[in-house]
């Protein structure tokens, strides 16, 4: 890379991350609303919410005028997460109702719908500020689970900050454009493999030392960012396509706890957890893109040399927002 640009480079990204941040990114992905038949016309509701709220950000679920709530919702805090619970009795069926969310616009939020019948049927989909309303089917087609799945995906890569700086580390990281894609098929490939067995349930990790690794992952990347390299190279130099593989492994048990919370339609499995790797690699390339564009732009546009104080900051606010979240999932574990 042209060293003049990397400067705006790095500031691009943090100004999009910034962005990420403001706009609400959620710690723990989308919010979750889950209606559950336990039998016909009745049924128990769980929504859940990141604990950490944007400013002026207050959403609510709207269910279907012919149910109406039975007994007080009760409220927990699970991890970081603040789940309400509360039963609905229904004078009708499910299917063809509206199911919303009120302030989803307001918020710049996504919220996952699950809905699962008594007679085992499960409905997903995902609201948006776009579309803030999911109307109930009575099955759904490969299509809509494909699209749903593939919405999720998409939606929890880009509002999965610590994921994101990750991938801006190793595209600093990455010596040349060869490289770079070697990293970041490398991750791919191993991200891809736990989040499929994760999901499939051949291995089971729980979740909050998985994030707290994950953490530790990203700071490790930003100290092999500020490295002198006139030292002698590490691992990292040496083989970064391994050590790359071997984070994409512990981030993809990161991103199966996310697939976990909402389930996998029992009939389209294979389609569903496909869709969701897909719409997580778009979202990827979607970041890797617009950074890149950024890059080719500020090349033709500046002279001056701003490589070493680029990366400095950049090293250094990766190392930062690391260390943050180290300490908050460190803090939220005991």
């Amino acid at each position: 890379m042209a060293r003049s640009p990397l400067l705006v480079l790095a500031l691009l990204a943090w100004g999009i991350l910034a962005g990420v941040t403001s706009a609400g990114a959620h710690p723990m992905g989308p919010s979750l609303l889950e209606i559950v038949e336990d039998a016909p016309g009745h049924a128990e509701v769980r929504w859940k919410t990141p604990a950490a709220k944007v400013p002026g950000e207050a959403m609510r679920p709207v269910l279907p005028e012919h149910c109406q709530p039975v007994g007080d919702p009760g409220t927990e805090m699970i991890g970081i997460a603040v789940v309400q619970r509360w039963g609905i009795a229904c004078r009708g069926p499910l299917e063809g109702s509206l199911v919303e969310v009120d302030g989803i616009a307001a918020s710049k939020a996504s919220v996952v719908v699950r809905i699962v019948l008594a007679d085992g049927r499960v409905l997903n989909g995902v609201l948006t500020p776009d579309q803030p309303a999911f109307a109930v089917p009575a099955r759904q087609s490969m299509l809509d689970v494909a699209q749903s799945y593939l919405l999720l995906g998409f939606d929890h890569i880009l509002g999965g900050l610590d994921h994101l700086v990750f991938v801006l580390g190793l595209m600093l990281l990455a010596g040349s454009g060869r490289q770079l894609i070697a990293m970041v098929t490398a991750f791919t490939l191993g991200h891809s493999v736990t989040l499929s067995l994760a999901a499939l349930g051949f291995v089971d990790f729980p979740s909050a030392p998985i994030e707290i690794l994950i953490a530790v992952s990203i700071l490790f990347l930003a100290l092999e960012l500020t490295r002198n390299k006139d030292r002698p190279p590490t691992l990292m130099r040496r083989f970064p396509w391994a050590l790359t593989f071997g984070f994409g492994l512990l981030h993809g048990l990161g991103f199966a706890g996310a697939l976990a919370e909402i389930g996998l339609p029992a009939d389209e499995i294979p389609l569903a957890l496909l869709s969701f790797n897909v719409g997580i690699e778009a979202g990827q390339l979607v970041f890797c893109g617009v950074l890149f564009s950024g890059y080719l732009m500020a090349r033709k546009l500046l002279r001056s040399s701003g490589f070493r104080l680029g990366k400095a900051i950049t090293a250094y606010g990766i190392g930062s927002l690391s260390v943050l979240w180290l300490l908050e999932r460190v803090t939220a574990l005991s």
